[in-house]
């Protein structure tokens, strides 16, 4: 008896942890939810070709813990679309992904505590299973030699990491798979993925370095308990000398790590903050937010007087 195909048998194959479950899953596409404490994700996957993927991820939770293990030879490729996500490297240090960029790896460290600065993130992941992608690319494109693993060495090699910040042919290429009609979804998929292989392995690395900065797991869980102190109590207001002394930083520290974690100095960050919690409380709670929107909109009034104050008197 003949077996019958199964599209999704390398996702079978591969283990994605018990934090995560099956929504739905069709010939074309499989849904994937996440489920954690501080909110939930959801990873929306489309089969390109055999042994190649397309995924839509779309989390809202500051924390998850990844599962993620596999045997097979897989090279991805992701794009952040808005948000910020934290990887650690093999010699545990920390750097971000933030809107525009696109990195690649073989998914070999990409098990343990991922965490999300700003609570969200969203973008799309292109894999590839080697193994079974490698023919199924060739056939796609008759005539044009094209070596999928070569690829996969020339930005990881030694199982390395590579990151290409903001350019504009990567934003012309994603920037269209974030709105395609579903008429055309699979057919488009096609001609995308292959438009973005041409495009890496035309790229010279010699122009394009990896300029993003990277942490020391000690200083970003630091600056993490500076953002835990300033956001737990949004009445309260800290000088950026205060908070380096606190946390045993320096000045120049604190201010370069927290925008690197977050993404914007932190008076800018805890500002967009407390109008964000004060805009909540009018939309949820109109009557009992009524005294701690006053006091927040006070606070925000301060905020916006201090904005002419020098860097070292910033108040946040």
């Amino acid at each position: 008896m003949e077996t019958k195909y199964n599209p999704w048998a390398l996702f079978h194959s591969t283990d994605i942890g018990d934090n995560l479950e099956e929504v739905v899953e069709t010939e074309d596409c499989k849904v994937l939810r996440m489920k954690d404490p501080s909110g939930d994700g959801l990873m929306t996957i489309y089969r390109v070709f055999d042994g190649v993927y397309l995924m839509y991820n779309d989390f809202h939770m500051a924390h998850c813990y990844s599962r993620f293990n596999s045997s097979s030879r897989i090279f991805c490729i992701d794009h952040c679309r808005e948000g910020r996500i934290e990887h650690r490297t093999d010699k545990d240090m920390r750097y971000y992904m933030e809107q525009g960029d696109l990195r690649m790896d073989r998914r070999v460290h990409h098990s343990g505590d991922m965490y999300f600065p700003v609570s969200h993130y969203h973008g799309i992941t292109v894999g590839f299973f080697l193994d079974h992608a490698e023919q199924s690319v060739r056939e796609a494109m008759p005539g044009v030699s094209f070596d999928l693993s070569a690829l996969a060495d020339k930005f990881c090699g030694k199982d390395s990491i590579y990151i290409l910040r903001k350019h504009p042919s990567i934003e012309h290429i994603f920037s269209e798979l974030y709105n395609v009609p579903a008429r055309i979804r699979m057919d488009y998929f096609k001609i995308k993925v292959m438009e973005l292989l041409v495009f890496l392995r035309a790229l010279e690395l010699s122009e394009y370095k990896d300029e993003r900065p990277y942490f020391y797991s000690s200083q970003t869980e630091k600056i993490k308990a500076v953002h835990k102190l300033l956001t737990d109590d949004l009445t309260r207001n800290y000088t950026a000398e205060e908070l380096a002394k606190q946390f045993d930083l320096s000045t120049a520290t604190l201010k370069n790590g927290f925008k690197g974690v977050y993404g914007s100095p932190i008076y800018t960050y805890i500002r967009n903050y407390k109008m964000n919690v004060a805009a909540s409380m009018l939309v949820t709670d109109r009557k009992s937010g009524l005294s701690r929107l006053h006091l927040l909109s006070a606070t925000i009034v301060r905020l916006g007087r201090s904005s002419q104050q020098p860097q070292g008197q910033v108040q946040v």
